[in-house]
């Protein structure tokens, strides 16, 4: 901000400024003030500066650039902010420096970063007009005795310094004293810890990111936006995109193919630094269903409404399968190694599971499996032996038979490729033999410490439909002869 845009009143002072041949360094001050102001008040405190340091009878405001904590630069004594104008900032040490002061107390408390971005930007400003480097040092030769040095006495100074290394003061407070080598390195470039964060539209696998083509590149520096001029997002080495050094992020599509992404940033040095490259493949190949979604019928709770059935499929991509999501008949999302899920189906009515499969890429491929589960209760079944009726509203339609009798036996025939046996289940419980297609296929346990009714207790599937018969024939179990059962159920 110009001294006329801060309000100084030139008629203040009318003696002619005093310039120095060069900047050697710079002196890094504060104001020994509050912290607790608003910005909107700076312009107000640096006039008020200004009339302090003219009332001790000096020519101007002592400091040859004032900031505030919101990062504004003001214009100091007057001479012409790109001349080397003789300050009263460093007793002893006036010629040839600038000096530099902050608006507030840092002794116990730090300056915010806008603060001392603002000194780092204007200090290698200073320095850079007579190519001098903010991370150097330098030989000053004290042009009179101020308490601390004397008269002719000689030191080396690092080229941002504070006050206090040139005179007796706690100037620029220990906290923001300790800070100046993070400010030197600042000034001096090039853009620190520069490293992209992250990459939007692409997925992780590893440590290279898979993406169909388009990506927001994400990233970041520990260097202050204020200092940087510019960044590069690099693809293979070569710059894709540019941006302003106060944006951090950049959309660019890349081609199908392997790919090294970097970020480089520009200081206002003119140095260049760039983050380490992260690997990202791009490609737009969808996945493949290399195992078609399959139903059948699995163990559990039958009711008309909901009828266990197992959806399974396989699905693969080259570059890495993200998940399998089912989006019909309700919507669910898997983990990329699995390959089956336990669900439900309305019987005598079609229902469709609809599966998209998604890989790391963003691609996706779908696959759909439709079936009708069918009951076929205890009523239509033949029969031989001796079977009672139960009925119960437990029951699937209020009703079951239930047999002790040994070698009493059920058969149903139906057309599929998957068949559950439905029971009810008690301690008392007996057990049957199971029979398809007249071959014995394996005895079957009722007893469960638990009563459990319409339970899918056992079932059987085929590759393909056809046709097929199952026959339960009750073994009358010692102590524990009977057997309840309430029908099958069958997908065609």
């Amino acid at each position: 901000m110009s001294r006329a845009a801060w309000g100084a009143d030139e008629s203040l002072n009318n003696e002619a400024p005093e310039y120095g041949t060069t900047i050697n360094a710079v002196f890094v001050h504060h104001t020994a003030q509050t912290n607790s102001y608003s910005c909107t008040d700076s312009p107000a405190i640096v006039r008020g500066l200004r009339a302090l340091h003219l009332n001790q009878g000096w020519k101007d405001i002592g400091y040859n650039f004032v900031v505030d904590k919101c990062g504004t630069i003001f214009e100091g004594r007057k001479g012409g902010i790109d001349r080397p104008v003789i300050g009263a900032q460093a007793e002893g040490f006036n010629t040839n420096t600038t000096g530099i002061a902050v608006i507030g107390t840092f002794t116990t408390e730090d300056a915010p970063v806008a603060a001392k971005a603002a000194i780092a930007r204007v200090a290698a400003w200073k320095l850079g007009q007579y190519k001098v480097d903010p991370l150097g040092k330098v030989t000053l030769t004290a042009g009179k005795a101020n308490g601390k040095f004397q008269l002719g006495q000689s030191a080396v100074f690092n080229r941002i310094s504070g006050h206090r290394d040139a005179y007796a003061t706690e100037c620029p407070g220990t906290v923001l004293y300790n800070q100046l080598p993070t400010l030197r390195s600042w000034a001096a470039g090039p853009v620190a810890g520069l490293a992209v964060k992250s990459l939007t539209g692409a997925s992780l696998s590893g440590n290279t990111y898979v993406t169909k083509g388009a990506v927001t590149v994400n990233w970041a520096a520990t260097t202050p936006s204020s200092l940087i001029t510019k960044y590069e997002v690099l693809v293979d080495g070569k710059s894709a995109v540019t941006k302003t050094g106060t944006v951090t992020s950049a959309a660019v599509t890349l081609a199908a193919g392997s790919h090294t992404v970097q970020v480089r940033a520009t200081h206002q040095s003119g140095k260049t630094s760039s983050s380490p490259g992260v690997a990202v493949t791009a490609e737009s190949t969808p996945p493949t269903f290399t195992t078609k979604p399959a139903l059948s019928l699995r163990t559990g709770t039958v009711n008309t409404t909901a009828v266990p059935v197992t959806l399974a499929w396989k699905a693969s991509d080259t570059a890495g399968l993200k998940e399998v999501s089912l989006t019909a008949p309700t919507a669910k999302t898997y983990g990329p190694t699995t390959t089956s899920a336990p669900l439900t189906a309305k019987s005598g009515t079609a229902t469709t599971f609809s599966l998209t499969a998604q890989d790391l890429a963003g691609n996706t491929a779908t696959a759909a499996k439709s079936a009708t589960p069918m009951i076929l209760q205890e009523t239509s079944a033949a029969k031989t032996g001796t079977w009672a009726k139960k009925t119960s509203s437990s029951y699937l339609g209020g009703a079951s038979l239930s047999s002790s009798t040994k070698n009493a036996s059920l058969s149903w025939t139906f057309t599929g490729r998957s068949v559950a046996w439905i029971v009810s289940r008690a301690s008392t419980s007996g057990q049957a033999n199971i029979y398809i297609d007249g071959t014995k296929t394996t005895t079957v346990d009722l007893k469960t410490t638990t009563t459990a009714y319409r339970n899918a207790l056992w079932t059987k599937s085929w590759s393909s439909a056809g046709k097929h018969t199952i026959k339960i024939v009750v073994t009358a179990t010692t102590g524990r002869p009977t057997v309840t059962t309430d029908g099958i159920a069958y997908l065609p």
